[in-house]
């Protein structure tokens, strides 16, 4: 079935007409508070708490020197203890704001909540805990157990500090320690402080004027009251049949939260801004027969097989081969070699686009509703999801798309959400307005680290990141940084975590065993590597520019900050090349080393 023909206008080439409703689309959607139309979560107290533990929780500080002081316990600071346990380093301590490990998965415990991305090669460890997994596409619950087998089966629970908030991290430059104080009274002496908070652990809420007016429940996802809804991560909500809810966002929560809801509701609201693109997801059981078929090291060659496919690499053969390699497996982002190449990929980019389009069209009933949400731009703009529900959803007669053409919702009162003047009352609000991706690291981490010479890590990067290959940072001796700023990245975030944790842990074994006191990265080094990066992702940056804002690219701010906080293009396994380089010469060159016997 083609779909050309439901085109903006059939009198000029679609490619073209579809380039122009995405600038249309762009153009309605920008806005210029940029990445201060959220707000914090932690700002508002009645969102923030952590309904996973019980209230009143106390133990003694702890005071002790180590060897390094990881802030993060999901996958992340998980795969760097790990990592370090296999060089022989056991003094580190975690410290993890959440009552366990999992980081997002800690949190997200919201009805329908899954990866994107196969579970054989987003859950790591596979191997050596001898885990299989029950599908394809893992459930939340699933990965959130797989995060505490991997802290029983590696003893990291001992080396945990839970329920713990950094609240200072000062680095003494006379003995070389990191001076680290949290919430807990703890004082710990790091030689070593490694960030690894992830990017989907800080929620954030839309800045709507009247926020605070409502006077019904609401809550973000990452939150998720079953308290109010009944029911549990795995187990149906039950006192919803007289609810009107309204859900605010349409991203990936969202494409999983509304069929939920949909189910056990009265009323859905689904306030949209901007449509999601999705592709079918095919879901089905982990075959056991097939599962002992697989050899020694198959999960780091599938990890690698999948970034080089959705790189659009073209590898003799696509191991996962889902849809993921269908949308992304051919890479229309960056420089064209030549004019030519540039339109064939031009056209291919609207052929993916517009098969998303067509299956909006084959799903939902209502004409009118299905051109609503019709995801008009292109496919390197938004992370497509994927989902068998979610469309379907909206042939439902209790669930009703308020398309906010690009708007928002307008502002809040004590009734609920007012959008184009109408007013939607609703017993119970939720946000799925997603998470902190491309904001400052400091206020990420809810600390501002304290280098050398007394200058905050805020003050150091007030016009954005300064790293050598996104680890380093000049002026901050011993800080190393596990975020794929300046750094590498993929649509498997866990390829680049044991990727980056092993390059980290590499640097941490070597401090130990050569003497080295302290190592930070060279002004000049940083310069060069931020000069790499743009030249590499030159096409990525005038493809960007074209897309409807997003976390993806700040939300479409043209600033400095925006500029220098860019990743590197590409493959990560490119990016891992680098690290490997680096690591080969010998010298770590671009650094400033300072062993012990030159003190």
């Amino acid at each position: 079935m083609s779909h050309e023909s439901e085109s903006p206008t059939s009198e000029i080439d679609p490619v073209e007409a579809a380039k122009e409703r995405y600038r249309l689309e762009r153009e309605k959607r920008l806005r210029s508070d940029g990445l201060a139309q959220y707000s914090q979560l932690d700002d508002y107290e009645e969102y923030d708490h952590d309904p996973w533990v019980e209230p009143g929780f106390t133990r003694e500080p702890v005071v002790e020197e180590t060897t390094a002081v990881i802030v993060g316990g999901g996958f992340g600071g998980m795969l760097l203890a790990v990592n370090l346990i296999k060089r022989g380093i056991t003094d580190f301590r975690i410290v993890e704001a959440a009552g366990d490990f999992g980081g997002t998965w800690y949190w997200n415990r919201y009805p329908g909540c899954q990866c994107d991305v196969e579970s054989y090669i987003y859950m790591p460890l596979l191997e050596e805990t001898g885990y299989m997994p029950s599908k394809r596409y893992a459930p939340a619950t699933e990965i959130f157990e797989h995060c505490q087998r991997v802290g029983r089966h590696f003893d990291l629970y001992p080396h945990a500090l839970f329920q713990t908030e950094m609240e200072t991290a000062v680095w003494d430059d006379e003995a070389a320690r990191w001076r680290i104080t949290t919430d807990r009274g703890d004082q710990l002496t790091a030689k070593f402080m490694v960030t690894a908070g992830g990017i989907l652990h800080k929620a954030k809420l839309p800045a709507i004027e009247g926020i605070t007016d409502f006077e019904g429940r609401a809550f973000h996802t990452a939150r998720w009251n079953y308290e109010f809804t009944g029911g549990g991560p795995t187990d149906p909500m039950d006192k919803m049949a007289d609810k009107r809810v309204g859900i605010i966002g349409t991203g990936a929560t969202s494409v999983q939260v509304v069929p939920q809801l949909a189910r056990a509701a009265k009323e859905v609201f689904v306030f949209q801004r901007t449509p999601a693109s999705v592709g079918v997801r095919n879901n089905s059981f982990t075959d056991p027969e097939w599962w002992k078929t697989l050899k020694p090291g198959w999960q780091a060659e599938r990890m690698a097989n999948f970034t080089s496919v959705v790189s659009g690499e073209h590898p003799d053969e696509d191991l996962v081969a889902d849809e993921w390699s269908v949308v992304w497996g051919t890479d229309t982002q960056s420089e064209p070699a030549t004019p030519e190449e540039a339109v064939a990929l031009e056209r291919h980019d609207f052929e993916v686009m517009e098969t998303l389009r067509g299956r909006v069209d084959d799903v939902v009933d209502d004409p009118e509703t299905a051109e609503r949400l019709k995801p008009w731009y292109g496919k390197h703009c938004k992370r497509v999801t994927f989902h068998d529900e979610y469309l379907e959803a909206f042939n439902s007669p209790n669930v009703h798309l308020v398309d906010t053409d690009g708007r928002g919702v307008e502002l809040m009162n004590a009734q609920g959400p007012v959008v184009d003047g109408e007013q939607y009352e609703i017993d119970l609000l939720i946000y799925a307005s997603g998470f902190e991706v491309t904001t400052g690291l400091v206020s990420r981490l809810g600390f501002d680290p304290v280098g050398k010479g007394g200058v905050k890590l805020s003050e150091r990067w007030a016009d954005g990141a300064h790293t050598l290959h996104g680890v380093f940072t000049h002026g901050f001796p011993n800080m190393l940084v596990c975020h794929f700023v300046q750094a590498g990245f993929g649509l498997n975030f866990t390829h680049y975590l044991s990727e980056s944790t092993n390059h980290l842990a590499s640097i941490i074994a070597r401090a130990e065993d050569e003497n080295i006191v302290s190592i930070e990265a060279t002004e000049e080094a940083e310069e060069a590597w931020l000069a790499t990066l743009w030249q590499a992702g030159k096409g990525f940056g005038r493809y960007g520019a074209k897309c409807t804002p997003s976390y993806g690219n700040s939300e479409g701010a043209r600033s400095m900050e925006a500029a220098r906080n860019v990743v590197h293009p590409g493959n990560l396994m490119n990016y891992v090349a680098y690290l490997q380089e680096w690591r080969d010469a010998g010298d770590m060159p671009g650094t400033v080393v300072v062993r012990g016997d030159e003190v």
